[in-house]
C-alpha cells in the first residue's frame, strides 16, 4: 500500500556530503518508497568522493553561491525528469570557521554575508527556479535546527538559519499566490553528521542535550529523514509555512529534574 503516494513521483535532494547526511536519509527513504530521486551535489570533487555511494544514480553538480548555477541546474533537472518535479529538499549549509571560533561580535561581514548566502538565500533562488518545473501541488522541504541555539561554538549560524526559516515562511506566501506548492522546515535535535562534527565544542553539547531530552536519547538522523519525507508527500497536503522540531522533546525540557539536580550540586 503507498500510504504516503510518493511512488513514481520525482524529487531533487541537494546537500549530500556521504551517507550520515540527513539528505542521503531523506533519499534513501524516498527510493525505497519507489520514487525517483535526483541529486544535486557543490562541486566535481564532491560527486567524486560520492561516487560509491551514488553510483547508477542521476547527480548534478551546482554550486549554490552562484545563482547561474542554480538556474542550469532547474534546466537540467527539468530535462532529465521530463516531468513535473513534486519535491525539493534544501539541506545546503556552509560557514567558514577557517579562523577558529570567535564571540559573535567579531564576525566578519563577508563571512556572514557568504554564510546567508548559501545556507538561506539559496532556497530562495532554488524555488525561483524551479518554479516552472515544479508541480502544481509540490512540497518544498528546508533542514534546519531544533531551536534558535545561542551556543558560541555554533556562531553566527544561528542566525543565519534563523534567516532560511523566514525564508521558507515567505516562500509559503508568495508562491500561494498561483500555486498549492508547500514550503515547510525540519528542525533537527543535535545529530551524528559529519558536518557537526566540525563545530568546536559539539561533542560536549551533543551529550548535555541528549540529557535534555524526554527519553534520554538524542534523534536519530532516519527520524528526522521521516519526518522530512512525510512532509514531501501528499499526506502533509494541510501543512505549510510550519518548522516541525524534530528534537526527542528537547526543546520543552530545559528544567529536566537530573539536569537540574546535576548543575545546582555544583
Amino acid at each position: 500500500m503507498d500510504y504516503l503516494q510518493i511512488t513514481g513521483k520525482n524529487f531533487l535532494i541537494t546537500g549530500v556530503a556521504n551517507k550520515k547526511s540527513v539528505a542521503w536519509h531523506i533519499a534513501q527513504t524516498l527510493e525505497t518508497l519507489g520514487a525517483k530521486v535526483f541529486y544535486s551535489v557543490r562541486s566535481a570533487a564532491r560527486r567524486d568522493s560520492l561516487e560509491k555511494l551514488l553510483a547508477g544514480k542521476p547527480v548534478f553538480l551546482c554550486d549554490a553561491e552562484d545563482e547561474a548555477q542554480i538556474t542550469r541546474l532547474a534546466e537540467e533537472v527539468s530535462a532529465a525528469a521530463a516531468a513535473p518535479l513534486h519535491g525539493l529538499v534544501h539541506s545546503i549549509a556552509f560557514a567558514n570557521y577557517a579562523a577558529g571560533p570567535r564571540p559573535f561580535h567579531e564576525t566578519e561581514r563577508a563571512d556572514f554575508l557568504q554564510a546567508t548566502a548559501v545556507s538561506a538565500f539559496s532556497l530562495v533562488e532554488m524555488a525561483r527556479a524551479f518554479k516552472p518545473h515544479f508541480d502544481p501541488a509540490a512540497s518544498v522541504v528546508s533542514i534546519g535546527i531544533s531551536s534558535q541555539v545561542t551556543a558560541a561554538s555554533y556562531g553566527y549560524m544561528s542566525p543565519v538559519k534563523a534567516a532560511l526559516e523566514s525564508a521558507s515562511r515567505f516562500l509559503a506566501k508568495s508562491f500561494s499566490a498561483d500555486t498549492h506548492i508547500r514550503f515547510n522546515m525540519v528542525n533537527a535535535g543535535p545529530l551524528k553528521t559529519s558536518a557537526s562534527a566540525g563545530i568546536p565544542g559539539y561533542v560536549d553539547n551533543y551529550l548535555f542535550a541528549e540529557q535534555l531530552t524526554m527519553r534520554k536519547k538524542n534523534v536519530a538522523t532516519q527520524e528526522v529523514a521521516d519526518a522530512a519525507v512525510w512532509l514531501l508527500s501528499p499526506r502533509s497536503s494541510g501543512v505549510n509555512a510550519q518548522s516541525l522540531v524534530v528534537d526527542a522533546g528537547m526543546g520543552w525540557n530545559f528544567f529536566d529534574e537530573s539536569v537540574v539536580k546535576t548543575a545546582t550540586r555544583i
